[in-house]
């Protein structure tokens, strides 16, 4: 597959927002901007799989998900590094702006789901993730940017420039209703399972 330029593509948001010193500081073969309409066929659900298991949902409810998260704007930012030989996805990261009433009506950016093929790692391109999230984060008046990780990853996320602050709680939902609940009814309609025993692992 050839490589398709940002021209081509359906963009989530304008590419003018990732920091350009980011984009510079990439190998020539590698390309960085907003996840894109197609991306399903890149290899997106793959790369995040890194992560933890991943449900395919199939690519008309992942666009359906896509346009949910377009429809939200000036919220997520979803990029992808593409590997311009293959066009596919290498790395991947989100930051969504959350907005308060406090610290004068003030926004915080939240990174999450970082993760690089396996074939890729030791390229840096974590760090460049990291960085191109945080500069969309600040751009877009965030007071601070955080993230949740495990203490093994301390140690890379200390070298993007984040420091240790107090400490993550959790509740997983135990019933197989709620995790649909974030979910468009489209999507609920046609794909969401009604047994338990097809619920997503967590």
């Amino acid at each position: 597959m050839s490589f398709t330029s940002d021209a081509q593509l359906d963009l989530l948001f304008p590419t003018d927002q990732i920091p350009v010193d980011v984009r510079k500081q990439l190998p020539a073969d590698l390309h960085i901007r907003p996840l894109a309409s197609t991306d399903y066929r890149r290899g997106h659900l793959a790369i995040l799989s890194v992560l933890t298991v991943v449900t395919d949902p199939g690519e008309e409810a992942w666009r359906v998900q896509f346009e949910a998260l377009r429809a939200s704007a000036r919220t997520y930012y979803p990029i992808v590094i593409v590997d311009k030989a293959s066009d596919r996805i290498v790395a991947v990261g989100t930051v969504f702006i959350e907005r308060k009433f406090l610290r004068g009506l003030g926004c915080v950016g939240h990174i999450e789901d970082i993760a690089v093929d396996k074939s890729q790692q030791g390229k840096k391109l974590g760090l460049r993730i990291i960085q191109a999230l945080t500069g969309i984060s600040e751009n877009s008046g965030c007071y601070k940017t955080i993230l949740n990780c495990s203490d093994s990853n301390i140690p890379f996320y200390e070298k993007c420039g984040f420091q240790k602050k107090e400490n993550e709680m959790v509740s997983l939902s135990s019933c197989p209703t709620q995790w649909r609940t974030c979910l468009s009814d489209a999507w609920q309609a046609k794909y969401a399972p009604t047994d338990r025993s097809h619920s997503p692992r967590l």
